[in-house]
């Protein structure tokens, strides 16, 4: 098991790199098929962590685990969306709450790492085409969910896709574990064998559609029922041997509907 990170220092320059306990072995990018050393060692204490890839595309799995759906039948086809990159938020940055959206709930969530190209592929290429998993939460506008045809804003609004801190490679796919805390309380527990469409069905089935590519993510879902969260909250995810996503919350600004 290894754990990869992206990193910027002091001075704004940016690398990528394999965690050693409290240090980043500083490695070449891209680091999708071959690990190339810088010989660079950097202590964590010196850096910024950043979102550990710079996907092309994030896709979303909704509606994802029986816990989820709360005696609703699966649906079929499965459920799946779009994130922006411009949702994108890294680990410590805050999750923004627009003035308008009303309840918004954090979604914590196992996210795939893409690490080969795929366009239709089997399951077995899917499987293997997996480089790692890493912590996202789906931060969720229920009332814009709810109300809006589609979830672009519900689910795409600024901050509303924190992932990382790190990328952990060499997990069993149905033996991951997911927890999602709020103010330190667990609010959410499920491990991966508890997916509707597993992780290669996910992958194989995003690859029928669209052709995926290196570093983009997919989002596998959420299990349970996440609680509302609030201006001051902090949310932290954490899956099996990951670093911890820890995300403060804050108020925006007031601006028009």
């Amino acid at each position: 098991m290894a754990s990869y990170v992206r990193f910027e220092q002091k001075d704004g320059s940016r690398g990528a790199g394999v965690i050693e306990k409290d240090t980043i072995r500083v490695i070449e990018e891209p680091f999708w098929e071959s690990i190339q050393t810088t010989g660079e060692r950097i202590a964590m204490s010196a850096v910024t962590l950043l979102p550990p890839c710079e996907p092309r595309s994030i896709i979303c799995v909704g509606l994802n685990y029986a816990s989820h759906l709360q005696g609703r039948p699966a649906p079929d086809p499965p459920t799946l969306f779009f994130k922006p990159l411009s949702s994108i938020a890294g680990p410590d940055e805050p999750i923004v709450l627009p003035s308008n959206a009303g309840r918004v709930d954090p979604e914590g969530e196992i996210v795939i790492v893409i690490g080969a190209t795929l366009r239709n592929a089997t399951r077995e290429e899917a499987e293997a085409g997996i480089f790692g998993y890493t912590c996202g939460n789906d931060v969720s506008a229920r009332e814009w969910q709810r109300g809006d045809g589609q979830w672009w804003r519900a689910k795409g609004a600024d901050t509303f896709g924190p992932f990382g801190p790190d990328i952990v490679t060499g997990l069993d796919h149905t033996a991951i574990e997911l927890k999602t805390r709020v103010n330190g309380n667990e609010v959410q527990s499920a491990v991966s064998d508890e997916l509707i469409l597993d992780i290669p069905e996910i992958v194989r089935y995003v690859s029928s559609a669209m052709t995926l590519a290196p570093g983009d993510i997919i989002f596998s879902g959420t299990p349970g029922t996440p609680p509302e969260i609030h201006a001051g909250d902090v949310v932290e995810v954490e899956i099996s041997g990951s670093m911890v996503l820890r995300n403060p919350v804050k108020a925006a600004r007031e601006v028009p509907a």
